[in-house]
């Protein structure tokens, strides 16, 4: 099964492979394991890696693409790869260098893609997340529509092939498509999605903007405390998505992958786990009936994992609006 032909066209012309292999990681995995596991996932066959500067880990995945085209499994084109612009970084002036920022960790020419990490500007510095005395978020003012034209120039001078957002809601979208003088349109927003969270509005407003959408947390997330909402179910528990795992004998994982694939929804797939990293890869060999994926609509409940609780205070925070 050759995942190549797995593609969803972009609209500036691009493709993105619709399985993505997603880097995050918590502090306590070692960097060295970062290298391995990119490799072993590209061993497996994904061509689309995801990761971003605030990962702290670019070095890492750089390290580990650029050995797998030293070694032949792969040529620079057949990776796509996602890097993101940082919050603290949202001032146009800050844009491209902090894209090359990235680039030069990667140790590559270009991204494919390079997204807006947040709507929400941060306070711009060393600090990932900037904090005054009182343990608060320092939050900056920053004109999105003006980050949008650094983004433009970025790919205009060839350092990303393709440019999009993450984490906007449907109105900041509309202020970005709205912009006098647009040169080009995101292609993509990277959003939380997955059967407790289907996102079918801010979908369904995606693909009439030719907009493409790509899920993180498909899986219901890592679960890290610092960021998981309080009372989270899990997801790869619920007894509907493990009927499903049962009856065609996957794993309740692939059947979640499975449910946003079908939905038309570009996908990362999270793991650190070798087995599980190419058991991945084993999405595209069944498919969901109509009744299957009626089934899994119903699990949404809305239920965002990761709401990013510490900048609900910011003017721009994207998640109080309904999508």
């Amino acid at each position: 099964m050759d995942p190549k032909g797995w593609c969803e066209k972009l609209n500036d012309g691009h493709v993105i492979p619709v399985l993505g292999f997603g880097t995050y990681a918590p502090e306590e995995v070692p960097k060295s394991r970062t290298v391995e596991v990119t490799k072993l996932a590209i061993d497996a066959g994904f061509r689309h890696i995801d990761s971003a500067y605030s990962y702290n880990n670019e070095k890492e995945v750089g390290q580990a693409i650029r050995s797998k085209i030293e070694d032949g499994t792969v040529k620079r084109e057949d990776v796509f790869y996602t890097s993101k612009l940082w919050l603290t970084f949202l001032r146009p002036e800050l844009v491209r260098p902090a894209l090359e920022k990235s680039l030069t960790n990667l140790q590559l020419d270009y991204v494919d893609l390079y997204i807006i990490h947040f709507p929400i500007a941060l306070k711009p510095g060393e600090e990932l997340f900037p904090e005054d005395e009182h343990g608060k978020l320092i939050f900056d003012t920053v004109d999105l529509c003006a980050t949008w034209e650094a983004m433009e120039k970025c790919k205009d001078a060839g350092l990303a092939k393709s440019i999009g957002v993450s984490n906007f809601n449907r109105r900041q979208l509309e202020m970005i498509l709205n912009k006098p003088g647009l040169k080009y349109k995101p292609v993509c927003n990277q959003v939380e999605c997955h059967p407790y969270l289907n996102q079918s509005k801010l979908l369904d407003f995606c693909k009439s903007k030719d907009i493409v959408l790509v899920a993180y947390g498909a899986l219901g997330t890592q679960r890290l405390k610092r960021w998981l909402a309080p009372n989270s179910p899990v997801l790869l528990e619920d007894p509907v998505l493990c009927a499903k795992a049962k009856k065609y004998k996957r794993t309740p994982a692939l059947i979640a992958l499975r449910y946003l694939l079908q939905r038309g929804v570009v996908v990362l797939a999270k793991s650190y786990n070798e087995k599980r990293i190419k058991e991945n890869m084993q999405v595209f060999e069944f498919q969901l009936t109509s009744e299957d994926m009626k089934d899994l609509d119903g699990l949404n409940r809305n239920h965002r994992f990761l709401p990013l609780q510490i900048a609900v205070d910011h003017p721009e925070y994207p998640f109080a609006d309904e999508y």
